[in-house]
């Protein structure tokens, strides 16, 4: 069976719980292919140890980048830790993004505990 690759974002301010999260997780995360946005890859990685392939910066099209790939079928599942109090430069991506996953039926964790929900 081909081994299925999970997107992890986070915006600046949910960094930290994302690597928290995927320490917490990492004997399930170990076992797919972990892909992510630049800044949340490198930081989950320097913290959990976790290979997490950079796929581009966030806010200079790294969104669209994952949503790419969605289109592409090479991602199976994205956990993306949004601010939700803070203004992004780059909302239209981030939407575009969510809305691909939505057409491309790809399960979307927005929070920690959907994060787990899934991983289940």
């Amino acid at each position: 069976m081909e081994q299925k690759t999970i997107a992890l974002v986070a915006h600046d301010t949910q960094k930290l719980v994302m690597a928290e999260w995927a320490s917490k997780h990492k004997h399930i995360l170990k076992n797919y292919n972990l892909v992510g946005t630049q800044g949340t890859a490198h930081n989950v990685t320097n913290i959990t140890g976790l290979n997490v392939k950079p796929l581009g910066h966030g806010p200079d099209g790294g969104d669209i980048v994952i949503a790419s790939h969605i289109l592409e079928k090479n991602i199976d599942m994205i956990v993306f830790l949004i601010d939700a109090r803070t203004p992004h430069g780059h909302e239209h991506d981030i939407q575009t993004l969510i809305r691909i996953c939505v057409l491309k039926n790809i399960p979307l964790a927005l929070n920690v505990h959907t994060a787990n929900y899934l991983l289940k």
